[in-house]
């Protein structure tokens, strides 16, 4: 366990760590901040074969949280005039969002997934068909295609043509990647150059993230943890991904970063230092999206927001890929943040009702993020 100096009770944020290690997380680590203090932390190892400890400087992909990124990405280009928050996206690619739907779906319902676009990963990853349904699932697709070098176009593609899961601009929303392959694929129309190479220079860069980056290859090119998938105990033991093609998300979700570039991030982003005022006010008009996992979820422009009992709202995102999850939220009032990145992924074994069933680790997490937020 390694921490630097804090008055944020350093030994409960500790032991919230160390329960989540001891409930079957192979390693976790996370940054609190609460004003000018910082507080780190570790748990565990970041590699189950040479032990090698975790550490709160560690590398990670973040997935979904990724979208955050990539939504003030836009954000900044409607500032510039070069796009329209509630232009239909058939006016810029009316190629990939054809007829009828491109002149339905804005900008604004890519960003708070209220298109109705469905989700394409399905479809992509054939062992993967009968998701939602997980009993009907294996996770052999996942193992086909670690170098797999997916087209973005044809992502997009499957996304539209598979049945539409909601109404443009219907409530609730669905979340879906293919909301976000096609804001990628906006932003490379209206600036003629790639989507990491702009939300690098316009978000990253902006931000001063030394750690942080949207790698186009298959590893993690700084000291990371290996990333473990169970795929609800179809990998037993849970099988190393750290290692993948990350194009079959692309700049949906395939951020590189540390708990302290995450908290900077955000931090400057909700004190409106990344995109204007305005734009940050758009961010959080939040409304009620169903997530991967079936739940509601209060989602904006690229933001969650949080309501964390005894602490109010916070606002921020989550996000996983396969074998590596993060979170991370920033207080209403920009005082309180955590970040925090795990290992392990999907370790719920599945009942004989093919539902995946309860693990200690559905309560140890929640309870850790109730003492990081200060709860």
């Amino acid at each position: 366990m390694e921490s630097t100096m804090s008055t944020l009770d350093p030994a409960a944020l500790a032991a919230a760590l160390d329960d989540v290690h001891r409930a079957g997380m192979p390693g976790l680590f996370a940054e609190v901040r609460d004003g000018d203090e910082t507080w780190q932390g570790a748990a565990g190892v970041a590699d189950l074969d040479t032990g090698r400890p975790a550490t709160a400087d560690l590398r990670h992909r973040v997935g979904s949280i990724t979208k955050t990124f990539t939504a003030a990405a836009v954000l900044r280009l409607v500032e510039h005039g070069a796009v329209g928050l509630d232009t239909p996206i058939g006016r810029y690619l009316p190629a990939l969002v054809p007829g009828a739907r491109g002149d339905a779906v804005t900008v604004r319902m890519l960003l708070s997934h209220t298109s109705g676009l469905a989700e394409y990963l399905p479809h992509a990853y054939p062992s993967l068909r009968a998701f939602p349904a997980i009993g009907g699932t294996t996770p052999d697709s996942l193992v086909d295609h670690r170098h797999t070098r997916f087209d973005r176009t044809e992502l997009i593609a499957l996304g539209v043509a598979a049945p539409a899961v909601g109404t443009p601009g219907g409530a609730p929303g669905v979340y879906s990647n293919t909301n976000y392959l096609l804001l990628c694929a906006l932003i490379e129309h209206v600036t003629g150059g790639s989507a990491e190479e702009y939300i690098t220079a316009e978000v990253i860069e902006r931000a001063g993230l030394r750690d942080t980056s949207l790698p186009t290859g298959a590893t993690i090119d700084a000291p990371h943890s290996r990333l473990y998938e169970s795929w609800f105990g179809m990998f037993d033991p849970p099988r190393d991904f750290s290692e993948y093609d990350m194009s079959w998300v692309g700049p949906a979700a395939s951020l590189v970063s540390t708990v302290a570039d995450l908290n900077r991030f955000f931090g400057l982003l909700l004190a409106g230092r990344i995109v204007a005022p305005s734009s940050l006010a758009e961010m959080q008009r939040a409304g009620p999206v169903i997530s991967f996992e079936g739940t509601t979820i209060d989602y904006g422009l690229g933001l969650h927001r949080f309501e964390m009992p005894g602490r109010g709202t916070f606002w921020g995102h989550d996000g996983t890929v396969w074998g590596g999850g993060a979170i991370t939220m920033t207080s209403a009032d920009g005082r309180r943040q955590l970040a925090v990145a795990v290992n392990l992924t999907r370790p719920n074994p599945l009942g004989a009702d093919g539902r995946p069933g309860p693990h200690p680790l559905d309560t140890a997490l929640p309870a850790l993020y109730r003492t990081l937020c200060g709860a």
